[in-house]
């Protein structure tokens, strides 16, 4: 398989910071970060205020909107994990306990933010872990590497104190290594002494930026080139970079040309993208996207592609297109949970497997962790996908104020019986003899359309005189008393 190239762009100003992953050419990640930053990774003083034993879990108040939510199998104490046959949360906690913390997940919805007590704390090459001894190296490396990092950092390690080795520590120097967790050590030791003088709730240690927690998760010796359009951020990253990775330094470029960094490399029409449901595939078919609370469902459609030699064949093509497309999807509107993808019916086993090889391959180039199961007979593959924020959707939208979030909206028909009878029954039940009626402009529309005869049909069955004016106060199917009165009283308020 032929080595895919890389490109990150990063783009800053006053209103938002926007960070993008582009392989061959193609946006494949992309994530930005506004006034209201993520909280994940986040180190907070907390004070438990509710503890559940029927779930096993307790609720903290970290400073945040809502209480955090921190399960047993998350807390463990500073001596570390002990084994025993069932841990309980109400011999574990106490309300109005101060611990300390850490945010696994973004609050979503109506949630609040998920916490552990496991502390971990990231470098450019390894991630501390005060609470563990374990030491543990990124799988993604040669084994050969794998062995020489774990010889130096075994050796290095302090007593008590576990560390992960990450894939960016591939061809580091022991120097290298050393000065990074010489880094880590010191930046506990500030974390504890502020957690030693907070009162709770309070942060104690605040993640880096997107832009820097990108540069020193992400960008490595897979990247060609990292671009910038920003000084400031620019500067600040070539500086971490000069401490962590000075070789990576050359590779780092201010952009300054015309036109805009994301719309040079075609990423803001690939953003446009993730806020529709159905996605082209490059042979005529598609596959449609439907978000719900609880999962993801992906549907496969052989669309307008027809093939050229067999059925067998045109969904074969299809599928293989759509399973390198549904991942690159999943990557881009970073969508987590339980997630279905219904394939087309294939009779041949063999395209199954073809299939099911391809899905692998690019779930493999996906950073965050995925778990997905064979395809069934039916086309299904069920998988999951670690959910941390909410979203690329989620950020760029918010519920429709018509539909309130659910995707359709009244028909035409609808809003015509409805406000119909509404009319009628104020009329009826009222005395006034005239009344004038404000609806939503659209619905002014319909009701006015030639043929209907609403009004004469109300004014014949109530005998009082009704007249309806466009309002752009109203709802879609509201109706609203704007004048009620003598006989009259609306010709002369209308003139």
């Amino acid at each position: 398989m032929a080595e895919i190239a890389r490109d990150m762009l990063i783009s800053h100003d006053t209103s938002e910071t926007r960070v993008g992953v582009l392989e061959d050419g193609r946006l494949v990640e992309f994530y930005l970060e506004r006034a209201k930053r993520s909280v994940v990774g986040n180190v907070y003083l907390a004070s438990v205020r509710d503890v559940l034993p029927g779930m096993q879990a307790a609720f903290v108040d970290v400073g945040l909107e809502k209480n955090a939510f921190l399960y047993v199998d998350e807390v463990v104490s500073t001596d570390g994990v002990t084994d025993v046959p069932r841990r309980e949360i109400s011999q574990l906690l106490k309300p109005g306990q101060q611990i300390m913390v850490q945010v696994l997940k973004d609050p979503m919805g109506t949630k609040g933010a998920r916490v552990t007590t496991e502390v971990t704390l990231p470098g450019r090459f390894l991630v501390l872990m005060p609470f563990s001894d374990f030491i543990g190296i990124s799988r993604k490396l040669p084994e050969v590497e794998r062995e020489r990092l774990h010889g130096i950092v075994t050796a290095a390690a302090p007593p008590g104190v576990g560390m992960i080795v990450r894939t960016a520590a591939a061809g580091a120097s022991d120097k290298d290594l050393l000065a990074d967790l010489d880094f880590l050590q010191r930046l506990w030791k500030r974390v504890t002494h502020q957690a030693s003088e907070a009162l709770a709730p309070e942060v104690i240690y605040t993640e880096m930026d997107l832009a820097l927690r990108f540069v020193r998760d992400v960008f490595g010796d897979d990247f060609r080139r990292l671009l910038i359009d920003d000084r400031p951020t620019f500067d600040k990253v070539v500086a971490f970079l000069k401490k962590t990775s000075p070789h990576l330094v050359r590779r780092v470029t201010l952009y300054k040309e015309h036109p805009s960094l994301f719309e040079h490399f075609g990423a803001d029409a690939e953003i446009a993208t993730v806020l529709e449901r159905t996605v082209r595939l490059p042979s005529g078919g598609y596959i449609g996207i439907d978000q719900t609370e609880a999962l993801t469902a992906v549907d496969v459609n052989t669309g307008s592609f027809t093939g050229r030699t067999s059925l067998e064949a045109t969904i074969l093509r299809t599928n293989l297109e759509a399973a390198e497309e549904v991942v690159r999807q999943l990557r881009l509107r970073d969508i987590g949970g339980i997630i279905v993808i219904d394939f087309i019916d294939m009779e041949d086993p063999a395209h199954r497997v073809q299939v099911e090889h391809r899905l692998n391959q690019a779930l493999d180039r996906d950073r965050t962790k995925t778990r997905a199961s064979e395809i069934s007979r039916l086309g299904l593959v069920e998988m999951t996908r670690k959910n941390v924020t909410d979203g690329l959707y989620e950020v760029l939208t918010e519920p429709c104020p018509v539909c309130k979030g659910q995707g359709r909206v009244l028909s035409e028909s609808t809003r015509r019986i409805m406000v119909e009878r509404r009319m009628r029954e104020v009329l009826l039940a009222g005395r006034s003899a005239a009344y004038l009626f404000g609806l939503a402009p659209e619905t002014y529309a319909i009701v006015n359309q030639p043929g209907r005869n609403i009004l004469a049909a109300l004014r014949a069955e109530t005998r009082k005189q009704v007249a309806i004016v466009a309002d752009q106060d109203c709802g879609p199917a509201e109706v609203r008393v704007l004048i009620e009165g003598k006989a009259g009283s609306i010709e002369r308020a209308l003139r």
